[in-house]
């Protein structure tokens, strides 16, 4: 990536979850000593869920202003408030409920609206002239490898500066980070503004006699457009409800590969040891993977891919049964079903960037973070009982089948003749 506004966008996301995975080893330990009661531990996680489940509909006109670097730093000075709360409570008043709830509140409401924002704005910065094509299905991949590699070194980071510095210190370790973030974020513009630049700059370089109608062609920029519902998105899009659908449904199905390989090592005899096979050949291989994905993206089938990644991960949820209680068969199995993963992701992104622009862009890369990471906390609720009821093993299976299902039919749906699909679903598609 060339362009210096994408490679600050890029950084931005590799800082935030650095700090996030870090203190997320602290957080808990901390609500657990201040409160002494283990229920506290998840209040920050959980109530950050709630705003995140609903900002479809209490985001909908803020999105519309979310298109700049200045209005994103906004957002993450705001996060800091949220951040801060925990550390200022533990040297002050001490940590409660009420403080854990709140924290969640916020940090969960900017979250919710930063993603899709900053995705969003990297698609339409990679659309400005001088860029070339795929420009922003590539930057779109190199921040999700910036995402995912951070879950790599960053949980075993925080577990050694935990010893060192202790749980305090960290949870300003990632305020301090977000604070950073914003402060770059300041030195990105909005897509209109900078092609505002250079039209003036075009402008400036003509006769005297144009000099007028090139000006003229510079306007102020419109007002913000407001922002379509998520269901009309879909509604027009059916390749974007697919590959979204998709998505909300791996999300509501996570779950059974996370508590259910908890549980599985738990009746199996090896707590914990399952669980973390899973979670490093999943890792592994999707970090591996995703150093490949931004050099060809451009070439990605964009609905082969995104079913594919969906198949493959429904059918790994299916053979870990089957590969338990053997660590190095889980992880294999594991890492096989994450392979295909950055590839689906990448793909969907593209075909966001591909299909849309502006306010419909902004909504629907907020309808795949509200249904994927949204399914997945309502998935975590009620996986448990599920788990309980049914076993581990039989809610991997039934989970399986579950995506596997839905692909192969979104696909069958896809291609039935009263579908339009608009244009081809490759990179080259005409903007």
């Amino acid at each position: 990536m060339r362009h210096p506004h994408l490679v600050t966008l890029t950084a931005t996301t590799f800082v935030t979850w650095t700090g996030q995975r870090i203190t997320a080893v602290a957080l808990p330990l901390v609500a657990l000593d201040q409160t002494g009661d283990a229920w506290t531990t998840g209040l920050v996680g959980g109530f950050a869920g709630l705003p995140l489940l609903t900002s479809a509909w209490w985001g909908r006109r803020l999105r519309s202003r979310l298109t700049s670097g200045r209005a994103l730093a906004a957002l993450l000075a705001v996060q800091v408030i949220g951040l801060a709360l925990v550390p200022v409570a533990v040297a002050t008043v001490g940590v409660g409920a009420t403080v854990l709830c709140a924290a969640g509140l916020v940090t969960g409401a900017t979250s919710a609206m930063l993603a899709p924002a900053q995705r969003a704005l990297t698609a339409d910065l990679a659309e400005l002239p001088g860029n070339g094509p795929d420009v922003g299905a590539r930057a779109l991949a190199w921040q999700d490898l910036a995402h995912r590699s951070s879950m790599i070194f960053a949980p075993p980071l925080g577990a050694w500066l935990l010893v060192v510095w202790g749980a305090e210190p960290l949870l300003w370790c990632e305020a301090a980070a977000v604070a950073l973030s914003a402060v770059a974020m300041l030195t990105v513009p909005a897509a209109s503004a900078t092609s505002a630049a250079s039209a003036t700059s075009a402008a400036a370089e003509v006769s005297e006699a144009s000099a007028a109608s090139a000006a003229s062609a510079v306007e102020p920029a419109p007002p913000a457009e407001p922002a379509p519902s998520i269901r009309t998105v879909l509604r027009n899009h059916p390749e974007l409800a697919v590959g979204i659908g998709l998505a909300g449904i791996g999300g509501i199905t996570w779950f059974a590969f996370t508590l259910g390989l908890t549980l599985l090592g738990a009746e199996l005899d090896r707590p914990g040891e399952l669980v973390a096979a899973g979670l490093a050949g999943y890792g592994a291989s999707t970090v591996g993977v995703s150093f490949v994905v931004p050099l060809v993206v451009h070439r990605l089938p964009r609905i082969p891919a995104i079913v594919v990644s969906w198949v493959m991960l429904g059918v790994a949820y299916l053979a870990l049964p089957l590969a338990a209680p053997n660590l190095l068969a889980v992880a294999l199995v594991s890492a096989v079903g994450g392979m295909t993963m950055p590839f689906g992701i990448a793909a969907l992104n593209a075909l966001i960037v591909d299909r849309t622009t502006g306010a419909e862009r902004r909504t629907a890369f907020t309808a795949e973070t509200v249904l994927h990471s949204g399914g997945a906390s309502a998935g975590l609720l009620v996986g448990g009982a599920l788990i309980g009821a049914f076993g581990a093993g039989p809610v991997l299976v039934v989970t399986g089948l579950v995506q596997v299902i839905a692909a192969v039919a979104a696909l069958l749906w896809l291609s039935r003749p009263s579908v339009e699909v608009a244009g081809p679903a490759v990179s080259d598609a005409p903007r």
